[in-house]
């Protein structure tokens, strides 16, 4: 019990540092990155130039990206949010005055971190400049979560392993499925 209650404190602790960060570039790119991946408009923004602009492996890569993003959904918010329901973290941890505009749902794990971290890595398997690019909004979407109070960072770390999971199961399933049938 003493290792939960310790990874429970620092979770916490975390929860609390990140929430404190007032710079002002970080109190408004944070929000406004937020705002643009939520209902997963900024992947399907970002998947549409890929599609227009670019040739046959950005197609690819952004087919990848929203199916990894799609499957990330499913597991995290139709699976893992039913099976754990986690409070989100209490408004003392959070020093500003954005946790009004939570969620009700359970905090665990991160469904927005999920996504975003499903689709830039199956973007990231079949075009790696465009997983980098989409990279950094994905890493700004995972840090807005913890710092605007929906989340604790374990949430966010547990969603970006979902997320993971999502674009290598993506990834591998059409050669999966190729080789039962072969």
């Amino acid at each position: 019990m003493r290792p939960l209650h310790d990874f429970l404190t620092l979770d916490r602790q975390l929860t609390r540092r990140a929430a404190s960060w007032d710079s002002p570039w970080v109190r408004q790119a944070l929000p406004a990155v937020e705002s643009a991946a939520e209902k997963t408009k900024l992947w399907w923004g970002i998947a549409a130039v890929m599609a227009a602009a670019g040739g046959s492996t950005e197609r690819r890569a952004a087919a990848a990206g929203l199916a990894g993003m799609l499957t990330a959904q499913v597991l995290g918010n139709a699976v893992c949010k039913q099976l754990y329901d986690r409070r989100r973290p209490p408004v003392e941890l959070i020093p500003h005055d954005d946790v009004e505009d939570r969620p009700e749902s359970s905090s665990f794990p991160s469904g927005h971190t999920a996504a975003a971290v499903g689709f830039t890595a199956g973007v990231a398997l079949a075009s790696p400049w465009w997983g980098a690019a989409s990279a950094v909004p994905a890493a700004m979407v995972a840090v807005e979560r913890v710092h605007s109070g929906a989340h604790y960072p374990s949430d966010v770390a547990v969603g970006a392993a979902i997320g993971l999971t999502s674009a290598w199961l993506v990834h591998r399933t059409p050669r999966l499925l190729l080789h039962r049938l072969v």
